[in-house]
This record gives structure tokens, sequence and C-alpha cells, in this order.
């Protein structure tokens, strides 16, 4: 769990051992000892790796696995990595339940969908696209009266 994300995070970032342990004011032994499980950081040194790697203390600590990909690293702080989903025979998908807890999704709501070429497929709440939508238009029609 945690030695398995401080291992990936350190390497996704590029830093050796030496490098993180003086930005969180340890030894490199004293670091060396949490990649490898033989102790844990204390809640301190915990909220130091979680800014220095821009996630929160929970995700420092928290394993996702992804199928058919294991063990991921966590995401940044405000991302999140809800698993996979399978799109049935009629083109449907189930949102995963901690995804719609978070955003508040409810059955009936409507959602728009958007993507960009080769990139994925995002869905965002229609009220919420529509007042930013609304907003960037407000916006164009005060700036060209000028």
């Amino acid at each position: 769990m945690l030695k398995d994300n401080l291992i990936m995070l350190r390497s996704i970032h590029g830093y050796s051992q030496e490098e993180l342990a003086e930005k969180i004011g340890i030894s490199r032994q004293a670091y060396s000892k949490w990649e490898s499980g033989a102790t844990i950081p204390d809640i301190e040194k915990c909220q130091k790796l979680a800014q220095v790697y821009g996630i929160s203390i929970d995700s420092l600590v928290k394993t996702e696995t992804v199928d058919g990909l294991g063990t991921i690293p966590p995401a940044p702080k405000g991302k999140h990595i809800w698993g996979s989903v399978t799109i049935n025979e009629r083109g449907q998908l189930v949102i995963p339940k901690a995804a719609r807890d978070c955003f508040g999704l409810t059955g009936g709501q409507r959602l728009i969908v958007l993507s960009e070429d080769g990139e994925g497929i995002a869905l965002v709440p229609a009220d919420v696209f529509e007042d930013r939508i609304k907003t960037v238009v407000e916006s164009s029609t005060v700036n060209a009266d000028k």
C-alpha cells in the first residue's frame, strides 16, 4: 500500500531517495525504510509527502488497482480514477457509485458527453455545462459591444 505508492510516486517524479528525504527533512536511510515497509512515516511526514506530490494524505496511503493494469499511482488532488466500466450491447454503462456520490449524480439526471479526439470521454452535468456556456456567451457579447 503505502510503500508501493512511495516507490511509484518517487519514480514518476524522478526523485532519488536522497532528494526526497531532503525535501521532507529526514535521512535517506529513514526514507528507504518506508519504501521497504520496515517502518511507516508519522502523520506530519505523510502530510509533507502529500504536499511534495500534490496529492491528498488519503491518496498517499490508499492503493488503487485497475483491471488489466494492476496497482496505479495516486491521482493528483482534485483528480480521480474511479475504475473501469464496460459498455453493454446497447451502448450503456454504469457510472461507479463512488463517482455518482462524489458528484451527486442521480437517476434521470442529464449529462453532457464531451471528448477530445483520441483522448477519451468526459461527462458533465447538463446544468453545469449550460451555465458555463451561458457565461461564455454573455462575456463575448459584452466584449463585442466594447
